[in-house]
């Protein structure tokens, strides 16, 4: 039986030849991104921002301005709405109860659904999650404390592993792709909870994988062709690796595919989210970093081993 291959053996792409179009681009997206948040905003879940969060849908896409009188009306607290997946499930956003036990959540949940039932007929409660202030703002310290932690401890990982320079081109397309995330949801406005942190981390965690597959491809052929230009040892790495990044990525990306699609809407920013890293992701890990180890001055044989070489050979005597 013959072996399915989505990259033929003798693949030579110039993958370096590009590496200045690349930098360009990514450093053009990362601003982009960083500007989209910063205007936009994220969507922050009730995990980061506190207060109650209930799910209704609906038999037909409600208006929303009705819908937020109707809720008004019951003095909860300014309601802030939101489509949540299609137009027919709205999302309620209510601040922290008074008295914030189970009791009075539950009292506040029954209300709203009741006084929504009897003006949107056919409207269905689907679920709601409660968290305290004190407690959304612990979540928003420790969600980044994770993802600051993960980037730095992948860096030191890479240095002590290979060198420096791996370890700051790896660091770069860590934040690029963490960039790429924070401006995806920025523009689309998911709401951004603790699952999308998860998403990040596991993001994080197979760009690293898919990166430290090709550095330890590139320290080999470094090892084993020393007079070789880095240019050419970093374009055989690649495409030495290529067949197992494709294979990798397109196999995970079937599996994401079908959760978008059957997983329901509640799993809708979490698979978006990872189906983005997994694309950014492979972008970044054969065009970002591993170029970036030519503009960091990474050669095949290390100028101590060149000087010291010298110094054995002496000059020549006439």
């Amino acid at each position: 039986m013959k072996l399915l291959k989505l990259v033929p053996d003798d693949t030579n792409i110039d993958f370096v030849r590009l590496r200045k179009m690349a930098f360009a681009l990514t450093l053009l997206l990362s601003l982009l991104c960083v500007g989209l948040t910063f205007a936009r905003g994220l969507n922050f879940g009730v995990d980061f921002e506190g207060g109650l969060m209930i799910e209704e849908k609906f038999a037909a896409a409600p208006d929303l301005d009705h819908v937020r009188k109707v809720v008004d009306s019951l003095g909860v607290g300014d309601a802030s709405l939101q489509q949540f997946g299609d137009p027919k499930t709205i999302t309620v956003r209510l601040p922290v109860q008074q008295g914030a036990d189970e009791g009075a959540t539950n009292a506040v949940v029954k209300k709203v659904e009741a006084a929504l039932a009897q003006n949107f007929p056919g409207a269905t409660f689907s679920r709601y999650s409660t968290v305290s202030g004190k407690v959304s703002g612990e979540l928003i310290r420790n969600g980044v404390l994770a993802v600051v932690l993960a980037i730095l401890g992948i860096g030191l990982f890479a240095i002590f592993r290979f060198e420096w320079q791996f370890g700051i081109s790896t660091v770069v397309a860590i934040v690029h792709d963490l960039l790429m995330t924070l401006g995806f949801f920025a523009l689309t406005q998911f709401e951004f909870d603790l699952n999308i942190v998860a998403a990040v981390l596991t993001i994080i965690g197979y760009s690293i994988n898919d990166k430290i597959v090709i550095d330890d491809r590139i320290r080999e052929n470094m090892r084993r062709y020393r007079k070789m230009d880095m240019r050419e040892i970093i374009n055989l790495s690649v495409n030495e690796t290529l067949p197992r990044t494709v294979m990798t990525s397109v196999t995970i990306l079937l599996a994401l595919f079908a959760l978008l699609f059957l997983g329901g809407h509640v799993l809708r920013g979490f698979t978006a989210a990872m189906i983005l890293g997994i694309v950014v992701g492979t972008y970044s890990s054969i065009y970002v970093s591993s170029s970036l180890l030519i503009t960091l001055g990474l050669r095949a044989e290390p100028p101590a081993q060149r000087e010291d070489r010298a110094e054995r050979i002496g000059p020549r005597e006439g």
